[in-house]
């Protein structure tokens, strides 16, 4: 039987715990006692913890052996800023798919309602890809940035940076993918609802992002995201 997988907030040696809310869900609510154990992920490594005390806001381990980790590609996603029910779904949905870094955009079609409510959502972003890691067994959670505006983006550093555009007919995102000579470290930019405007193509395009398409059909930001993600994890693997 596959164990259920926890991701340390402390580790010390042969010693690892879990605390505050997350450690009261598997002390209250999983009911966990001295001596169950589970795989517990810490500094990128997923080791056997014995659970060697419980309380209501802490749960210590003994940590065992290593398990044999798994590389994820370098992926990051560049994700602009759109409805947060859809954006965190899609969040989440990248996490499970082993996303490296998440970076939050603020485009010039994001509404600014959103934009002044983003960075009261960045601890929920930082909770939401913590759960999904540890429900999809990965050994870390993805990092997960503030907010930036369309300019820092795309200064953002990758040997392979790829600029999701509806408008595209040469280049698809698989293209560019099988054309990169650096496997693995890709950054996927993903425009907002209503699409990237022309003035940040063409900012996206002079800071060396290539211009790709999904395909032939309009997706919503959400699909779009999950569906690039999906297909160059796929390639990169």
């Amino acid at each position: 039987m596959t164990r259920r997988r926890w991701i340390a907030d402390e580790v010390a040696g042969n010693r690892a715990a879990l605390t505050g809310t997350h450690a009261a869900h598997l002390a209250r609510v999983l009911r966990a006692q001295v001596g169950q154990e589970f795989d517990i992920a810490a500094k990128n490594t997923v080791r056997r913890g014995r659970i060697v005390s419980v309380s209501n806001d802490r749960v210590e381990f003994e940590l065992g052996e290593a398990s044999p980790s798994i590389l994820l590609p370098d992926l990051t996603l560049l994700l602009s800023i759109f409805k947060f029910d859809r954006m965190e779904w899609a969040i989440e949905k990248a996490t499970e798919l082993g996303v490296s870094r998440i970076v939050p955009l603020i485009a010039q079609r994001t509404d600014a309602h959103l934009v002044a409510a983003s960075s009261k959502r960045f601890e929920r972003w930082q909770r939401l890809v913590h759960q999904a890691s540890e429900q999809s067994r990965r050994a870390s959670p993805p990092e997960i940035e503030q907010p930036v505006k369309v300019r820092e983006a795309s200064a953002f550093s990758a040997p392979t940076r790829i600029l999701l555009v509806e408008s595209e007919q040469q280049r698809t995102l698989r293209d560019c993918l099988q054309a990169t000579d650096v496997p693995g470290t890709v950054a996927l930019a993903i425009g907002p609802e209503g699409g990237w405007t022309p003035a940040e193509i063409d900012a996206f395009t002079a800071a060396g992002f290539l211009p790709a398409s999904l395909g032939p059909t309009i997706l919503r930001a959400e699909t779009a995201a999950i569906a690039a993600v999906a297909i160059a994890l796929a390639e990169l693997a």
